[in-house]
């Protein structure tokens, strides 16, 4: 049987690496704003980290689609 010449792709090294820098630069942000609600009551703390782990992932699903099909739309 004669099986398909495969070539990976160098997106998904590339993608990977992006989405390590992203969740490292999403950190430094996180943590660097966390002193403008260091005062506030500790509903508001569990609010805000509750969202900031959660915002960061909304720039994943356009990079895995380009990480994929080499796509961003």
């Amino acid at each position: 049987m004669n099986q398909p010449h495969y070539e990976p792709s160098w997106r998904k090294p590339a993608g990977m690496f992006l989405i390590l820098l992203l969740i490292a630069v999403w950190a430094v942000i996180v943590v660097s704003a966390s002193d403008l609600i260091a005062g506030l009551p500790w509903p508001v703390h569990v609010i805000y980290y509750t969202v900031a782990g959660i915002v960061w992932i909304l720039p994943l699903k356009p990079l895995l689609k380009w990480m994929e099909t080499g796509k961003w739309h």
